[in-house]
């Protein structure tokens, strides 16, 4: 294959994946025309940033930024640290059970998320969690996907850096904050980046959990955007674009992190 028809094709294939944001975009700058006319009409014409300004004015959106934010950053935190506490002694330790355990926790990626949504929400109204930011941050405080990959991460660390570390006098603590984590860092990075994506984008649990609209965060705030501007389709795609371009940025400062990490653990 050439090297102009291989350029094409990923050509072809970048318009194709990013065809719904540039579609999103192009209506939320119109201000007249038809939205869903066939073929679609990429280049807006005239555009104007008025829809942007309405959803603005009409919906808290600082407060719903601020919310998701909050709970965004909460979560990374709590899922860095419990997973890599967690994947820890399953990579470096030796106890009896230890491959029964890791067994275990990857065979409850088969499971549908939606399983434990009545468990975890009887659990939070025992524990007067409801309408907290705690009940909608517990139940997805560990995942089972960050201490897989975590777990493949500290594989890589080569055992004399542990070994010198003990030589020192360093405790299994030490070795685990001083060691190994600055190591795996890059695996720490795609863990956080997809776990803010996941928060960010969260929208069911929030929406059961929440009770007080002050506290949505954004996703959920979106619902009541489509339902004030139901007649408005660009204003609603105005609002899901101001909702996806911080997503964008946050990813353009990681992507580096994003591309060493994944390939943590394929190589030893």
């Amino acid at each position: 294959m050439t090297n102009v028809a291989r350029y094409a094709g990923l050509g072809a294939l970048a318009l194709f994946t990013t065809f719904p944001l540039l579609w999103l975009l192009s209506i939320a700058l119109r201000t007249t025309g038809g939205v869903f006319g066939f073929p679609p009409q990429l280049l807006p014409w005239p555009a104007s940033l008025g829809n942007f300004i309405t959803v603005w004015q009409t919906m808290p959106l600082p407060r719903f930024f601020l919310n998701t934010i909050v709970l965004a950053g909460a979560a990374v935190a709590l899922n860095l640290v419990l997973c890599s506490l967690a994947a820890y002694p399953l990579a470096r330790m030796e106890f009896p059970g230890r491959r029964v355990v890791f067994a275990l926790l990857l065979s409850t990626l088969m499971l549908p998320g939606h399983v434990g949504l009545i468990v975890n929400f009887v659990t939070l109204l025992r524990l007067r969690l409801i309408d907290t930011y705690p009940g909608v941050l517990l139940p997805g405080a560990v995942s089972v996907f960050g201490i897989f990959l975590l777990r493949q991460a500290f594989l890589t660390v080569p055992r004399e850096m542990e070994d010198a570390a003990r030589m020192d006098g360093a405790s299994e603590w030490t070795i685990w904050w001083r060691v190994m984590l600055p190591v795996i860092s890059p695996a720490l990075g795609v863990l956080a980046l997809f776990e803010f994506v996941a928060v960010w984008n969260s929208f069911l649990w929030p929406l059961i959990v929440l009770k007080t609209p002050d506290k949505y965060p954004l996703a959920v705030g979106l619902l009541y955007l489509s339902g004030l501007f139901a007649h408005n389709t660009r204003a609603v795609a105005a609002g899901a674009v101001m909702m996806t371009v911080p997503i964008i940025a946050v990813f353009l400062f990681t992507q580096r992190f994003f591309m060493r990490g994944l390939t943590v653990g394929a190589i030893r």
